[in-house]
């Protein structure tokens, strides 16, 4: 049960988190291109990486992994945002700045998690 309570305070501080940040990022891109939903993915395969870069170093408990990654940096993330979002604008013409969201997030994401999981264990 002390799990379950973890993960759930680390989802609610990620989802604030992923809130405020977006908002902050989104409301000084003047363009329909959903950058805050991507640069809070990008930031949160980046952190994912770094967490199980730790963990299987040794530096982090199953514990914490848990808290942080599925937690607060599973709420912070967010897939069905940056899904709606590429529909969106697919659906309203912006064929060129979905396709750009869509191999950004996915190829960005991928590197972002890659690069920081062997930062992380070295």
């Amino acid at each position: 049960m002390r799990l379950i309570l973890a993960i759930g305070a680390g989802s609610f501080i990620g989802g604030v988190f992923r809130y405020i940040l977006s908002l902050l990022i989104q409301g000084k891109a003047a363009s329909v291109f959903p950058l805050g939903t991507l640069v809070v993915n990008l930031l949160g395969c980046f952190l994912v990486g770094v967490i199980f870069g730790f963990f299987d170093r040794g530096q982090l408990s199953h514990e914490w992994k848990l808290f942080l990654a599925t937690g607060v940096v599973g709420g912070f993330t967010t897939f069905s945002a940056f899904s709606n979002e590429s529909i969106v604008l697919l659906r309203e013409g912006h064929t060129q700045a979905a396709l750009l969201y869509i191999f950004s997030s996915v190829i960005l994401g991928l590197l972002a998690t890659y690069v920081a999981y062997f930062l992380a264990r070295q």
